[in-house]
């Protein structure tokens, strides 16, 4: 059975399982490499499970046990290390050219990522989505809090109505409250998710607001409860997740909504430009407003 398959029957039997059989499915999702090269024990200590759940789950997918359900995952980490081993520049060990190497290719597969788990018909949907709504607001804490500003930031250059779910004093909960279901939660989330974006989401679903989850994984509690949701890595060699994956796809995501705006947009940045040139908002060589100050 290909990997892929193993990933369809965790998504299409996902809704069905029970909370704790969810959560080991979510770890077998998330942990490809994991699942091919531990043990079934090693595996439910990591999922924070008992072996037994393993078993089941294998059973309620409709494999006859762990094994079966490992071995897809075994296959494509073999062939992932094959491939790695081919392109590999042959650097000493430890090396920092060998740590370079290894950042390099994993961000070059965070980077495909918006290209291989979306689809084109997808990033155009999630795109009428953004224009249509009647207000958008983008919320994304910790690490997603630079991607939800740079969404925001961008999306406002490309039509009116957009907010950041952004408030020192916590009043950013408010801006969602006061969503309705003519308007549109952006919510950017990652493993592990942020309790606060989760809650967020699940109030604004609750009271019918359209959400459009940009997560790492179809089993992500964002993307359970989102109408629409894109997808992207966050692998990395190192303690952190990566952002680069996520900060690719929301590029990508305002892309598709600039070239969809169509006359309002373009009207729109022309607007947005010739304010920040009147303000003179970037700095220029010589520029006649200093020089008059200068001789003041």
């Amino acid at each position: 059975m290909p990997y892929r398959h193993l990933i369809q029957l965790l998504e299409s039997h996902f809704d069905a399982l029970s909370p704790e059989l969810q959560r080991a499915a979510r770890w077998v999702r998330k942990h490809p490499a994991e699942l091919g090269l531990q043990s079934m024990r090693q595996s439910a200590q990591a999922a924070s499970v008992s072996p037994a759940t393993m078993t089941r789950l294998a059973r309620a997918l409709g494999l006859n046990g762990f094994d079966a359900m490992r071995r897809p995952s075994m296959v494509d980490f073999a062939r992932t290390i094959g491939r790695t081993s081919e392109l590999s520049p042959a650097d000493p060990a430890g090396s920092p050219m060998d740590a370079l190497g290894r950042m390099m290719q994993t961000q070059a597969s965070n980077l495909n990522s918006v290209c291989t788990r979306n689809t084109p018909q997808q990033l155009r949907a999630a795109a009428t989505t953004v224009l249509a709504a009647r207000e958008v607001l983008f919320l994304g804490l910790r690490a997603s809090f630079g991607i939800a500003y740079h969404l925001h930031y961008t999306c406002d250059w490309l039509r009116g109505g957009t907010r950041l779910a952004s408030d020192a004093g916590g009043a950013w909960v408010d801006q969602v409250l006061a969503l309705g279901p003519g308007d549109l939660l952006v919510a950017v989330s990652q493993a592990p998710y942020t309790r606060q974006t989760v809650e967020a989401v699940q109030e604004a679903s609750a009271r019918g607001v359209p959400v459009l989850a940009l997560t790492d994984s179809s089993l992500s509690p964002l993307a359970r409860l989102a109408q629409q949701h894109l997808l992207f890595d966050a692998a990395s060699p190192s303690f952190f997740h990566s952002m680069t994956g996520a900060q690719a796809l929301a590029e990508m995501l305002m892309g598709c909504v600039a070239e969809q705006g169509d006359a309002a947009v373009v009207q729109r940045l022309a607007q947005r430009q010739q304010r920040l040139q009147d303000s003179q908002a970037y700095w220029e060589k010589q520029r006649p407003l200093l020089a008059k100050r200068a001789k003041t």
